[in-house]
């Protein structure tokens, strides 16, 4: 994502157009040369299905076809975001693997690989997140079952000039070195603009209050609303489109008060949240690994500890320490983070409710 500045700068007028995500592009590559691999000729464009049902189309703009290989590329379209990989092309390289040894994912050429713990992948693994991986994995047994092709496979994503776009995010800070990462949990990038989400997140308040609603929920992202969601099943209109903007959230409803907000979000947002930060996104706000340590010694975890947690590479491997020594750090956490919204909604009429959840959806703390 770019700073507001450059944001602002190239907001175009009229509605913002939606995008396409590194991991969405990966798979329909993936897709692509797996079924060229398999029958000599490549779909173009190519058909997936995201996350949430969704069917998109890509066309291909590299084709190559060996001997036990199909490469397929993609050029990003990330809409109206102005994101750092727009217009990168994402390519995969599908070649097989030996008997049993099932889908083995590599980092080609400008895909980073994992360095430093506390990620959501073990340090030597290719910078290819979770929900990519499973997208890939499931188009591919979809594929090898429909031609009755072993699924034991080797998925190579490579992005020309990964190693320079990287220098741009915060990789090389996470330790994720030599380019950048496959990401998205729902294939598709939502236009980042700052006056245009605050707006909508204006708007669906107003819808909301308008509805009857004595119950919303913001969430920072698909993961967190999904684990409320399984809990209340609350009706869309009641689903503020809130992301890392929980200020804008807070602000307004101080002067346009719903009976109740549950805010759900991950342990690292709902952490800068309980810092007092009202802008959960990674570009303007950080973790405090000093905080971090005052909230572990209050809950009980030992001195010795002090080093490793105000030196950790993230949140979550802070959480693992903790968690790893009996200690449970969601909870104040929860209670810090409900404590500054509350604050922030001043007089207002609302009842806070926070939900911190892990990376793959399970509650951590509710308060």
């Amino acid at each position: 994502m770019a700073d507001l500045q450059s944001t602002l700068k190239r907001k175009p007028e009229g509605p913002l157009r939606l995008g396409w995500t590194t991991g969405a592009c990966a798979t329909a590559a993936t897709k692509a040369a797996l079924t060229a691999l398999i029958t000599g000729a490549f779909p173009d464009p190519v058909e997936i299905r995201l996350p949430r049902g969704q069917m998109p189309q890509f066309a291909l703009s590299v084709k190559t076809l060996g001997e036990n290989q199909a490469t397929a590329g993609i050029i990003k379209d990330a809409g109206d975001d102005p994101d750092v990989t727009d217009k990168a092309t994402i390519i995969a390289t599908v070649t097989p693997a030996r008997p049993n040894s099932g889908i083995i994912f590599k980092a080609g050429k400008g895909v980073g690989t994992v360095t430093r713990p506390g990620l959501p992948l073990d340090v030597g693994e290719a910078a290819i997140n979770p929900v990519p991986r499973r997208m890939m994995s499931e188009v591919c047994k979809e594929i090898c079952d429909k031609y009755s092709f072993p699924q034991d496979l080797v998925i190579t994503i490579s992005v020309p000039d990964g190693e320079n776009i990287a220098l741009k995010t915060w990789n090389p800070r996470l330790g994720i070195l030599g380019g950048i990462s496959i990401l998205g949990t729902t294939g598709i990038v939502h236009p980042f603009s700052c006056s245009a989400w605050i707006h909508s997140i204006h708007s669906g308040i107003d819808v909301a209050r308008a509805e009857g609603a004595s119950h919303v929920l913001g969430a920072t992202g698909a993961t967190s609303e999904d684990a409320a969601q399984a809990i209340y099943h609350l009706p869309d209109y009641a689903i503020l489109d809130m992301g890392d903007f929980v200020g804008a959230v807070l602000k307004y409803l101080r002067h346009h008060p719903i009976d109740k907000l549950t805010i759900a979000g991950g342990f690292a947002k709902l952490t800068k949240l309980a810092q007092g930060e009202m802008d959960l996104h990674s570009s303007r706000s950080q973790v405090d690994k000093t905080f971090l340590w005052t909230i572990a010694k209050n809950a009980g975890l030992n001195q010795s500890f002090k080093h490793f947690i105000e030196n950790a590479n993230t949140a979550k491997e802070v959480l693992d320490i903790a968690t790893k020594e009996g200690i449970d750090i969601a909870t104040p956490i929860a209670l810090q983070a409900k404590h500054v919204a509350e604050e922030t909604l001043r007089s207002a009429l609302v009842t806070v409710e926070i939900i911190v959840t892990d990376r793959k959806g399970n509650i951590l703390a509710r308060k």
